[in-house]
């Protein structure tokens, strides 16, 4: 079950890329953004995947993490990732 009030709080939240081919049209590498969670009891929980073009920015970081906020996730108290382009900015605006 899931119990506590705390439940969809992601404690550290984890964001990276993985480049795959995928054919749209043409063959192409993209992105694909995985989100996921460790919970307080140390559980992983896969938040969303999110396939890019290449050009993500602070705009496209705003969607996906209003999304994640949206699906329940009310906080989160560190997010780790490798310097993506605009996603401070994004992070500051959905959890202030």
């Amino acid at each position: 079950g899931r119990e506590g009030p705390d439940h969809r709080r992601g404690p550290v939240v984890f964001i990276d890329a993985i480049h795959v081919k995928i054919r749209d049209g043409a063959v192409a590498n993209r992105p694909v953004y995985v989100a996921l969670a460790v919970t307080t009891e140390g559980r992983r929980e896969i938040l969303g995947l999110w396939a890019g073009d290449g050009s993500e920015g602070a705009k496209h970081w705003l969607h996906i993490l209003t999304e994640i906020k949206n699906r329940g996730i009310s906080d989160v108290l560190m997010l780790v990732c490798d310097g993506l382009k605009g996603l401070p900015e994004a992070v500051e605006t959905v959890w202030p």
